[in-house]
Order: structure tokens, then sequence, then C-alpha cells
């Protein structure tokens, strides 16, 4: 099914379930290792290679979303997806603050989990740039494949999501991008939760462009945002 190998790091503290996704993975011919707690879990994402991570929410010694911070530190790139037992939206809005891609609430099938997996790894090998693309937003230079933002010398190295929602405002400059067609692009579905996230997102991005006050991400209320930058900017 899978052109190439890929290795998933699942952490969770039930072992019933925790064998079950290993197995269920396994068949499907994931690579997956199975960690009970997330001390175990970050100790493994130091020295493994992993092409996406699973993490329970709640896990002794150190919680999901905890761990996903400090995967986000060594790593941002990498896609996260939670599992919840609780469908609290404090939980999950934090965890999309975090970095996280995905989330998916307990009991849940594994046929719908692996399928949020797979969506999520189609859209990053999809949606790399073959070639170097380089936006030029005002005093801002925008290095989509390298994922770099950089100004007056600073730059800053976003993660996949910023990088992702950057590229999509760009290409539609001083034009609405609407919010659903957006959401159905990055984050596969337009529900309240992945809306809540890319609001998040859309903050994150207007903080790292307040450096140039001609460049400015707007609400178009009722419709999306829009890129706003000098009419000059190739």
């Amino acid at each position: 099914m899978n052109d190439e190998k890929v290795k998933i790091l699942l952490c969770e503290d039930d072992e019933n379930l925790g064998m079950l996704l290993r197995e269920y993975f396994l068949v499907k011919g994931y690579d997956t290792d199975l960690f009970p707690d997330g001390e175990a879990g970050l100790r493994a994402f130091q020295t493994g290679d992993y092409d996406v991570c699973v993490l329970d929410v709640m896990m002794p010694k150190k919680d999901g979303l905890t761990l996903a911070q400090e995967i986000r530190q060594l790593n941002s790139e990498v896609p996260i997806l939670f599992l919840t037992a609780k469908n609290l939206k404090e939980d999950i809005i934090e965890g999309f603050k975090i970095g996280g891609d995905d989330y998916i609430t307990k009991p849940f099938s594994m046929e719908e989990l692996l399928f949020r997996i797979e969506a999520i790894l189609r859209r990053i090998r999809t949606k790399r740039p073959k070639e170097k693309i380089v936006y030029k937003l005002g005093q801002f230079e925008f290095d989509s494949q390298k994922q770099l933002l950089k100004i007056k010398g600073k730059q800053v190295k976003l993660t996949t999501k910023e990088s992702e929602l950057l590229s999509l405002l760009c290409a539609n400059a001083n034009d609405i991008l609407e919010r659903n067609y957006t959401l159905k692009t990055i984050w596969i579905d337009d529900n309240y939760f992945n809306a809540r996230s890319m609001d998040v997102y859309i903050t994150k991005l207007r903080k790292l462009l307040k450096d140039d006050e001609t460049v400015q991400i707007i609400n178009i209320h009722g419709k999306g945002y829009k890129l706003i930058v000098p009419e000059t900017t190739e």
C-alpha cells in the first residue's frame, strides 16, 4: 500500500489499545514503535527517525501535550496526531497551539485513524514543491520550501502548518483566501476544531509579520482572510 516505509511513534498507556493499534499499523505496512508513557516516547524520538507521531493526551510521567511541545522543539515538521478520551475544546485547541496536526476522540475506529494519518502524510508529500519558491512580502522573504521567513538578516523556521498557510496566503496575495477552501486544503475538514486551529495559526503568522507594517493579514467578514502586501511586491 505504501511506496515508502513509514515509521510511526505511538505513545499510548492503555496496554490493550496500544498493542491493538500497533498490530493494526504493522498489518497495514507501517513500522510502529509503541511506548507506554511520554518519557519513553521522548527518548525514542530523540534517537529514532519517525515520520509521524500518534500521542495519547493523558499519559503517566509525561502527558501527550507536553511530549508534543518537546518534540516540536526538536523537529518543527514531523506530523503529530493526538488521541484523546476527553472531548474538551481547551485540550484540543492547546494541542493545535503546540503544533499538532490533527486529533481523534476515543472511542474511534482504527480505519478512521489510519485515514487521518494517511491524509496528513499525503498532504505533506504533495505540498512540498520540487523547485525553490520564494515570495517577496514587503521587507520579508519567504522560502516556502525551506519554510524560512527572513527579514533584515533575521530568519524564523516555520512549522509545516505555518508554512502551508502562509504559502496559500502568498499565492492569493491582495485577494480573498476563502476560509472553507483553506480548511479543506490544509486541515482536510472544515469542522469547528480545525477552524479554531486555523485561527490560532493566523494569529501566529500575524505576530511573525509584525516587523513590516505594510504586510498584514486581515479578516474578511463571512469570507476568509486577505494577505495585504505592497503592490510592487513580486
